[in-house]
């Protein structure tokens, strides 16, 4: 199971800009190498990745912009990583693709703006027709 560090109160406050919480990316894994178990990587590998990148964009965008959310997402990638990548190397993947995204926001945007309101509306669209795509392509029947 992957380390979540425990939830922290929120500080108050006074008259600052509102800015999510620093260190709420998914622990980093350590790289493991690579089982005869663990087999070859899922076709929809790539949707993958790129769900846990914009997964990890919401988290952060999310509790920027108003509905403070950002922990629900974190529990939708820990879901997905129970899901498909128990341990290993793909877990390690898909953890750094879902950091990648966290960090790539979190270093651009300080502030709600309507720039990142957009973002987090077609990070939804996207995110929402990939999971579909895989469910409806991959999913069992």
């Amino acid at each position: 199971m992957i380390e979540q560090a425990p939830p922290q109160p929120k500080p108050k406050k006074k008259n600052a800009a509102k800015t999510p919480q620093a260190g709420k990316q998914l622990p980093a894994q350590p790289a493991a190498p690579p089982s005869a178990a663990e087999g070859p990587p899922p076709p929809y590998e790539p949707q993958l990745l790129r769900l846990s990148e914009i997964l990890g964009a919401l988290s952060y965008l999310r509790d920027l912009c108003g509905p403070e959310d950002g922990e629900d997402w974190r529990v939708k990638m820990s879901a997905l990583l129970e899901a498909e990548a128990k341990t290993g190397q793909r877990r390690s993947k898909l953890t750094g693709a879902f950091n990648r995204g966290f960090r790539g926001y979190e270093t651009t945007y300080r502030s709600c703006t309507p720039n990142a309101r957009s973002a987090i509306s077609r990070y939804l669209d996207e995110g929402g027709r990939i999971a579909h795509d895989i469910a409806y392509r991959y999913g069992n029947s």
